[in-house]
Parts: structure tokens; C-alpha cells; sequence
């Protein structure tokens, strides 16, 4: 690029190169020595000129997808048919795109074809003009073909030209808008929120898998409760989360839950959910109450009878409709279908209280609670007194090995069958309750408790309570 050509773009000076990833300016520099344009671009620049971290750092430049790879080492052909190249450099993936401008037509997701183009065709086809903004690491210089340095002076979101054409060209761009809008704590501008609202139907068209990452991005943003609060005003949350947008108009006991419907309680959660939380926190967080609406019975005030269980079974199935990892939705389904027992945990048996602290999830059940109690009545003496229990069994020495086995059983003459599950998990029982300690103790135990001569299981002892 000639002098005349960079004095002709809309360009500001300003001093944020020393936030400049070095290994993102290193990609830059190479570029430039082997003679192409290039230029750091998109969320990079926005959260520099914001005082934020960057997450992710892109670069756009004048190199075809070939030469962009034989000047690095280490590269990955992320998406070569769009110019798209991931750099592996000082341990970073930096994503390096060439100029392009995009066809007018596509799927919703995909141009039908591009080709390759100037700095500024390059950014008339992005989304956001606050996206669009182009960062010079040499002269510390901003070139704005779109407006963004004004936009973000005026903390708005808006489309790059008619948003109408940005979100057909995408539809998964609904979504962006929101997330930005919601995680920058930005306003939409007027007709780009217009557009939003009216074009929401299309985000069912948006394949579940980039639909899930979105909305998990807008869980882990840090600004959670503002993003679904603008999904439900832009009429997005009945198209891509119908289950979640029926917690609108729910009503819940004043008693327990002064903050309102079941919709603001859930809002109030993710408001307290922090930047980069767990997914499986986040998605328990969104719907733990999911299953209110179906079950609301009104007596002598709202009751929610199996809301629990319920909801855990509506968590399954719309989880899976996202295509999200089997390991995700066993998690999400037992943290939505365990929010409600830790009311019970101090009446618990021994034994039993002491595996549900022992549970892999107990962590994220106890952030759960803590959230829900914060979100509604604010008391906290249920989680309180969780924290220390669960302290106090992280602080015991790491379990022994079984007492028993199977082999054991069958060694003392017991034949095998479902009977040895229940027989094993009572001495485990008793020794998490501190009745039995040894192996020999553990076969005395055994031989009482289940003679070998019973032609059947034998009866409830009478100290096993029913306790849950």
C-alpha cells in the first residue's frame, strides 16, 4: 500500500501498540517482509481500543491461502476455500484470512463463492462495525471504512451496511448481535435491533451445533442474564430456546421467591455467573427451573411437584437437540435433577450423605445451590452448612480400597448374582459410617446381615432408615 493510498482512508492514530500479542504482531511483520499487505482486524482491534483482553487475535491480509502457508512452519487449513489459514505461532493460533469480498447468495452460513479483494471490500462484508475495524502494529494506526471508532464511542452495535442482507448472508449473526450487544454492555442500534426482532425465525435455520457454541459463548461472557433478557425482548429466545422463553409469566411463591416469575429468577442466576464459567455450571444455571412451567399446580400457593425430575428429562432432551457431547448432558441432567436436595442433606444418613459429598459434581451442585439461593430468598445457612461438610470430607484421607470384592463373596460361599451389588454397597455403607473397619469385620458383617442360607434378600435391617 502507497502513501497516497493510506492518507485516502478514514484513519486514526493511537498509542495501544504495546497491547499488540506478540505472536499476532509477529505474523504481521512476516506478512510485510515477504511483501503482502496485512493487518490485525476484527475483535483484536475492538478490545484493545476498548482496554479489554483480546481472546483471540486475527489477522487479514494480501497473501493467497498458499503463500500464507509456505511462509509459516506451522500452519492448518482451516478454511482454504475462504481464504482462511490458522497460524500455529509461540504456542498461539492465530487466524490469518485473506482479503475477500463474499457473493451476495449463500445458505445462511457460506457465501456461495468469494474472491479475493482490497482491505476494504474486505471489511464492507463483515458483520459489525465495531468488528470492523483494521489495526496497523507499525504506526499504532486504526483505518475505519465503517464507522466503528464512532460506534464504539457511542457503545452501539450495529450492522455493516443493510442488516437485513448481514443476517441472510449469516443467520447465526442474530445471535452475535446479542452476545456483543449483552457482552460489551452495548446497546443495539435501532434498525439493526429491528431487524434482530423480525428476522428471529431464521436462527431455527442455523445448524444446532453453531447454534449451542453461541449460546455457550453467551454463557460464558460474563453478562449471561443481560444476553437472555435481549433474547426474549428480540424474540430470538422463542426460536432457539422455546423451553427457556416459557419461564416468562410462570409465578412463583412470594415466600421463596420475592424477585419475581420464574424467567427473572433464571435471569438473575446468570447474571452471577462469572466470565469463562464451566459449560455444564452455565447450562445447569439456564435450566435448572425449566421443568416450572409443566408442572405448576396452584393450592393454597405454586407448587412445583417434580419439577426437579422433570426438568431434568427437558434438559436431556434439548441439550441433545444441540448436539452437545454426551458427557455435557449427563452432567447438565444431574445437576438440574439434584438442585432441590440439599435441603435434605443435613437429615441424611451417614453413609448417605457422605457419597452425595463425595459425587465428582458435588463442586458445581454447590455453586448451583449458591447461585439459586442468591437469585431468590438470599439465605445461605443450607450452603453454608454444605460448604463445610463437603470441606470437611475433601480434608479425610483418599478412600481405601474396598473392603471386599466380588471374588471375597464368592470365597465365603455366596453364589453370584444381583444380590453381591447389594450386599457391597452395605458394607461400604458401613464403612463410610465408621461401623466396620477391617476386611474381617467387613465378612462378620456380611454373614449376619446376609446369612447364606436365605433363600432370599433378606429383610431391611432395622437400622437402615428410610431416611432419603
Amino acid at each position: 500500500m502507497n502513501a497516497s493510498q493510506r492518507k485516502a482512508m478514514p484513519a486514526e492514530t493511537v498509542r495501544h501498540a504495546a497491547a499488540v500479542d506478540p505472536a499476532a504482531g509477529g505474523v504481521v511483520h512476516t506478512l510485510r517482509r515477504a511483501g503482502y499487505e496485512a493487518f490485525l482486524c476484527g475483535g483484536c482491534v475492538r478490545d484493545m481500543l476498548l482496554g479489554r483482553t483480546a481472546e483471540d487475535w486475527d489477522v487479514t491480509t494480501s497473501a493467497r491461502p498458499e503463500e500464507v502457508e509456505a511462509l509459516f512452519e506451522k500452519t492448518v487449513p482451516v478454511g482454504r476455500a475462504f481464504g482462511v489459514i490458522l497460524v500455529l505461532e509461540q504456542d498461539r493460533k492465530i487466524e490469518v484470512a485473506t482479503f475477500r469480498a463474499d457473493s451476495p447468495a449463500g445458505d445462511g452460513r457460506r457465501p456461495a463463492s468469494v474472491r479475493f479483494c482490497g482491505p476494504r471490500e474486505d471489511v464492507l462484508r463483515r458483520d459489525f462495525t465495531v468488528n470492523g475495524l483494521l489495526y496497523d502494529p507499525d504506526t499504532a494506526e486504526v483505518i475505519d471504512y465503517v464507522g466503528g471508532r464512532a460506534d464504539l464511542d457511542r457503545k452501539l452495535v450495529r450492522t455493516i451496511g443493510a442488516p437485513a442482507d448481514r443476517f441472510r448472508e449469516d443467520h447465526l449473526r442474530l445471535l452475535r448481535a446479542v452476545r456483543f450487544a449483552a457482552k460489551l454492555d452495548f446497546d443495539l442500534e435501532a434498525a439493526t435491533r429491528r431487524a434482530v426482532a423480525g428476522m428471529a425465525a431464521l436462527v431455527r435455520l442455523v445448524a444446532a451445533e453453531r447454534t449451542a457454541e453461541e449460546l455457550e459463548r453467551m454463557l460464558a461472557s460474563g453478562r449471561a442474564g443481560a444476553a437472555l433478557r435481549l433474547m426474549e425482548e428480540t424474540r430470538l429466545l422463542l426460536h432457539a430456546l422455546p423451553e427457556v422463553a416459557a419461564l416468562r409469566g410462570v409465578p412463583q411463591p412470594e415466600a421463596f421467591h420475592p424477585e419475581g416469575d420464574v424467567f427473572e429468577h433464571t435471569a438473575l442466576m446468570l447474571d452471577d455467573l462469572p466470565a469463562g464459567c464451566d459449560a455444564r455450571l452455565a447450562w445447569a444455571a439456564l435450566l435448572h427451573d425449566v421443568g416450572k412451567p409443566r408442572t405448576l399446580r396452584v393450592t393454597d400457593r405454586e407448587r412445583f411437584d417434580r419439577h426437579d425430575e422433570v426438568g431434568a428429562q427437558i434438559s436431556a432432551t434439548l441439550l441433545r437437540r444441540l448436539r452437545r457431547s454426551a458427557a455435557l448432558v449427563d452432567a447438565v441432567v444431574a445437576l438440574v435433577r439434584g438442585h432441590m436436595r440439599f435441603t435434605a442433606l443435613a437429615d441424611m444418613r451417614e453413609a448417605k450423605r457422605r457419597r452425595t459429598l463425595r459425587d465428582p459434581l458435588f463442586a458445581l451442585h454447590l455453586e448451583l445451590h449458591r447461585l439459586d439461593c442468591q437469585a431468590s430468598h438470599r439465605k445461605l445457612d443450607v450452603y453454608a452448612y454444605a460448604r463445610r461438610a463437603w470441606e470437611q470430607e475433601q480434608a479425610r484421607p483418599e478412600p481405601a480400597e474396598p473392603l471386599l470384592r466380588g471374588q471375597d463373596l464368592i470365597d465365603m460361599g455366596y453364589a453370584p448374582g444381583p444380590r453381591f451389588a447389594r450386599i457391597l454397597e452395605a458394607v461400604e455403607d458401613a464403612r463410610l459410617e465408621d461401623r466396620v473397619r477391617t476386611a474381617d469385620e467387613a465378612r462378620a458383617f456380611v454373614r449376619q446381615r446376609f446369612p447364606l442360607d436365605a433363600g432370599a434378600p433378606p429383610a431391611q435391617p432395622a437400622d437402615e432408615d428410610t431416611k432419603p
